[in-house]
């Protein structure tokens, strides 16, 4: 096991705080203000991460910490059992994600491990077009909206688009608040648990959901891959809402217009580009899995 004076560790985890305030402190204002933001609070309201677990870094199993107090008191840590061979240990305690913390979270990695592996060896589909955003408002006069900002082209408009296009999501935590007359016009019926069997590289959700993945397996994965997550969600987030059937030309928001020829070509140049970010952080997750796995195997 890696030792890391304070000295060390200390700049990384300052580094990593500051890399994610840019993103953290903008929402806290926001909501001490108490202004909702349609794009930029979604990761703080949709995922469970809290700001502060956002910011607080974590080197990963495998690396002990000199002078930690601020993370012996943290779930999955305690004195570590090995240290790097040849290294002296130093005068104040270590600790560090333990090999029992792993092997407890090993029904977890071993599902998150599947789905993403599952996904990863699919080809990636380009052709839903952000239509999950708009069926989630279909027949809005009726259901109503997800959220306070109006219809770019008003209820009937809306409702036009579904209705003409071929909806094909994949993603269970999007297809499940589709409204009851959008459902039965999807043409996949994925299932809460039957994520494995639908999902694929090109949904947008699919990218986001790697922040997921990345906090759950959170302190047993180094924090950079999470604040990378993060970025990548935050990013895919901006067109996932350009994209929807919302104006939020007040925001500053260009809308795609997926009801056009060209604004569906360039809602699937976007889309190619995040399933090309998305995929080298899918494979380092399913590459932590997989030591995670190893570890718990040895010790469970």
């Amino acid at each position: 096991m890696k030792v890391l004076s304070a000295a060390e560790w200390r700049p990384l985890a300052e580094a990593h705080a500051a890399r994610v305030d840019a993103f953290v402190e903008p929402h806290l204002a926001r909501r001490a203000d108490q202004v909702k933001h349609p794009v930029h609070d979604f990761l703080f309201t949709y995922y469970s991460h809290r700001p502060a677990q956002l910011r607080r870094w974590h080197p990963g199993y495998g690396v002990a910490l000199e002078d930690a107090v601020e993370h012996a008191g943290l779930k999955g840590y305690g004195p570590p059992s090995l240290v790097e061979e040849g290294a002296q240990r130093p005068s104040r305690d270590l600790v560090a994600v333990t090999e029992e913390y792993v092997a407890s979270q090993r029904p977890l990695v071993g599902r998150l491990h599947a789905l993403l592996v599952a996904t990863a060896g699919r080809a990636p589909q380009f052709g839903c077009f952000g239509l999950h955003e708009w069926a989630m408002v279909h027949r809005s006069a009726e259901h109503g909206t997800r959220h306070d900002w109006p219809l770019r082209l008003g209820p009937e408009g809306t409702d036009a688009v579904v209705e003409s296009h071929r909806v094909g999501c994949s993603h269970f935590d999007a297809f499940r608040f589709f409204t009851p007359t959008a459902r039965p016009l999807n043409t996949l019926q994925p299932g809460r648990d039957d994520r494995a069997d639908f999902e694929q590289p090109g949904c947008l959700h699919a990218g986001m959901d790697l922040y997921k993945h990345a906090f759950r397996l959170s302190p047993m994965i180094p924090s950079d891959l999470v604040a990378d997550c993060f970025e990548l969600a935050r990013d895919i987030r901006v067109l996932d809402m350009r994209a929807a059937p919302y104006d939020l030309a007040d925001l500053g928001f260009e809308p795609v217009r997926i009801e056009t020829p060209e604004g569906k070509a360039t809602y699937v140049e976007a889309q190619r580009g995040f399933a090309e970010r998305g995929a080298p952080l899918r494979a380092r997750l399913v590459t932590e899995c997989e030591r995670l796995l190893a570890v718990a195997a040895q010790n469970s």
